[in-house]
């Protein structure tokens, strides 16, 4: 078998594909054998490249190019295009005019500066009918200017010199003996750019090519020349990363007359992976007429010693016009009810997300329900999220889980206030004790223990550690705005001078709420410094449990019967601790006092710190609840102003959503559109089939 009949997916039927009458080749002319040059010739300059369509298909490619014109792909429909790819002067230009029969711009370097839809339709009239479609309008053009129009349409579209754009042209062909299709004429790629062109070319035109050939849905025609490597073709290398095993690339192989020696093994063999085949064709050379070059195209294949070992199936501009022809129906056939679904699903998702924004408002009244509306939801969304601990409206969203976060924030504090230097009780063990004693000394009786030197010690080691709680309250504060920041965000995302004046009076609340706690913390902490108090049995079985080793303790500095002297004594419930530094002090009694005090101050500590955690956790969800069931309400005030001008402010739709809501109905317009087109052609389809039953 030839090898372009290897159809792969575009030729197979399957299941859910509207069914193509597959007697289009029947009709046409056989393919002439090499023992028949002259009729082959005849046949081939007489007859056009296609002499008749299938009338089932022809309203296929109507609804495709239906499709196009609305530009449906811009809303992420795919449509079947047959994509003309190939290296720079591989000689694509010259395979469209031989299929369309008309000039299209020729020039040293690239000529394709835009993608170039060429739409080609079979017309009777004797009078070709042509025009160019670009930025919104339609130019007809008379058939010698052709090339000239579309380098003035180019150059308006991509600019005068010899940058390129994605932007294409469409250049319309109703003639008498076209095949019916639409191609896509990409730029050739180059990897050097010339003057005038930038640096970056090929990354140019490489992002235009993949953005074409991408696509399922495209059929990749590569322009292969007959004079190189094709496995050293750049655009070879770009189809494969998209069709690996070629399964919608078809090659056609230019310039067959410079290099014919080899070419039937080069086609043959497929080294490059072409699943749909290779047609072998001759282009118009030079002033000569497309009847004349289809004349020598045919004497070529049949007189070359070379060429004309090539099977005739895989030879000449018919033979590649028929081949499009077929593949092309086959994907639309194919392609055209997952497309149907496509639109659907898209039109009824765009038709859902404009029933969901908002209706512009129109009246003070509107405003006001609806800002009332957007400010209770959030209120609601903030109960949950701050204070019941209910997380369904940001499931994945941790960041947004306010309780546990609030709780990781309280262990984290209460981690940091256990492990800090004032609960380091080991270190320099009695030093400040004993200076605090020294200090508090005066006119009283002896051994009595005095209460400034306890309040000294306290206040310093309070003080020490009065940064974390505040440091808390400004942490929780800031997590705190995040969350109303973002819940008053997705609640009022539809109403934009809403949302920044909602934003705006929320922060301030949170900001006067969080000074208003900090405020509050440094009184705590300030209450703690003033006295040392606590009705807590704890701190009582603490003390006398630290102080019945006291007697321990004095003996081991003492050191009595004991040598060497110990250098440190274990007390249970501080670990080990270094006493040598004790020795110096001849005063026993004041030493007993330390001890005395010391343990004091670990039972109380051990006491004020649970009480500080604590504190902190009731007066930060007293706040935090007071926020999301009252406070919260001032933003409606602030919201309204004494003249209502935040209210008039609502009125005033945002740009972005204006623009989304003009963007939705244009596509649901396009898409309804597009609807109705095939469903017009899949009737006129399905009364073709009554008729012929």
């Amino acid at each position: 078998m030839a090898t372009w009949l290897k159809m792969g997916s575009y030729d197979e039927a399957d299941s859910g594909t509207i069914g193509v009458i597959n007697d289009y080749e029947d009709s046409q002319p056989a393919t002439p054998s090499m023992e028949e040059p002259k009729v082959v010739g005849a046949a081939a300059v007489q007859a056009p490249i296609i002499s008749s369509y299938n009338d089932k298909i022809r309203p296929l490619l109507d609804v495709i190019d239906r499709l196009r014109l609305l530009m449906v792909m811009k809303e992420g429909i795919q449509l079947p295009t047959i994509v003309v790819v190939g290296d720079q002067s591989s000689g694509k230009s010259s395979v469209l005019e031989s299929l369309a029969g008309v000039n299209l711009p020729r020039s040293q370097g690239i000529c394709t500066r835009v993608p170039l839809i060429i739409r080609l339709q079979n017309h009777a009239s004797p009078r070709p009918e042509l025009y160019l479609e670009y930025n919104g309008k339609t130019v007809p053009v008379e058939e010698p200017q052709i090339a000239t129009a579309i380098n003035i349409a180019t150059d308006e579209v991509a600019g005068p010199g010899k940058s390129i754009s994605d932007i294409p042209l469409t250049l319309v062909v109703r003639k008498d003996g076209v095949p019916d299709l639409t191609m896509v004429d990409l730029p050739g790629i180059t990897r050097v750019p010339v003057h005038g062109q930038p640096d970056n070319i090929y990354e140019q035109i490489r992002d235009i090519i993949m953005q074409y050939i991408t696509p399922k849905e495209s059929i990749i025609l590569n322009v292969l020349s007959a004079t190189v490597d094709f496995s050293t073709c750049e655009s070879i290398r770009m189809s494969q990363q998209v069709d690996k095993n070629g399964e919608r690339t078809l090659a056609v192989v230019t310039k067959v007359d410079r290099a014919p020696e080899g070419l039937v093994d080069k086609v043959t063999a497929d080294d490059v992976n072409i699943g749909l085949g290779y047609v072998c064709v001759r282009n118009r050379i030079g002033d000569e007429s497309y009847e004349e070059a289809r004349k020598e195209e045919a004497r070529l294949f049949e007189t070359n010693a070379h060429l004309s070992r090539i099977d005739k199936s895989i030879v000449g501009v018919h033979v590649l016009a028929q081949n499009l022809v077929r593949i092309q129906a086959n994907a639309i056939a194919k392609c055209l009810p997952e497309i149907v679904k496509n639109i659907s699903a898209k039109l009824d998702a765009n038709v859902s997300e404009l029933e969901k924004m908002p209706k512009a408002l129109t009246s003070i009244a509107d405003a006001t329900q609806a800002m009332m509306r957007i400010i209770q939801a959030a209120k609601e969304s903030l109960k949950k999220l701050l204070w019941r601990g209910e997380f369904d409206e940001y499931p994945e969203d941790n960041t947004k889980h306010g309780t546990a976060r609030f709780v990781e924030m309280l262990n984290r504090f209460s981690d940091e206030l256990h492990n800090c230097e004032e609960s380091n009780l080991s270190k320099d063990f009695l030093t400040e004790e004993i200076k605090g004693l020294e200090d508090a000394r005066g006119i009283e009786l002896p051994n009595f223990l005095p209460c400034e030197a306890f309040l000294r010690i306290l206040r310093r080691k309070v003080e020490r550690i009065s940064y974390l709680p505040i440091k808390l309250s400004e942490k929780y504060w800031d997590y705190i705005d995040d969350v109303v920041m973002s819940v008053l965000t997705r609640h009022s995302e539809m109403y934009y001078h809403l949302k920044v004046s909602a934003k705006g009076a929320a922060h301030n609340l949170v900001q006067k709420l969080r000074e208003q706690s900090i405020n509050r913390v440094k009184e705590i902490v300030e209450m703690e410094k003033l006295t040392g108090y606590t009705c807590n049995p704890d701190y009582m079985m603490e003390w006398n449990k630290l102080m019945k080793q006291q007697d321990h303790f004095m003996n081991q500095i003492s050191g009595t019967n004991m040598r060497p002297l110990p250098c440190s004594v274990d007390l249970e419930g501080l670990g080990e601790i270094q006493i040598e530094h004790l020795r110096k002090h001849s005063d026993v009694s004041i030493l007993q006092q330390a001890f005395d005090l010391k343990m004091r101050m670990v039972a109380y500590w051990k006491v004020f710190k649970v009480r500080l955690v604590d504190s902190m956790a009731l007066h930060l969800r007293y706040h935090v609840h007071n926020l999301v069931h009252n406070d919260i309400d001032e933003i409606v005030k602030e919201l309204m102003g004494p003249d209502g001008h935040g209210i008039k402010m609502m009125l005033v739709e945002s740009p972005a959503i204006v623009a989304k809501r003009e963007k939705l109905k244009n596509s649901i317009k396009v898409l309804k559109e597009s609807k109705d087109s095939v469903a017009k052609i899949m009737d006129g389809i399905v009364a073709y089939d009554a008729c012929l039953v």
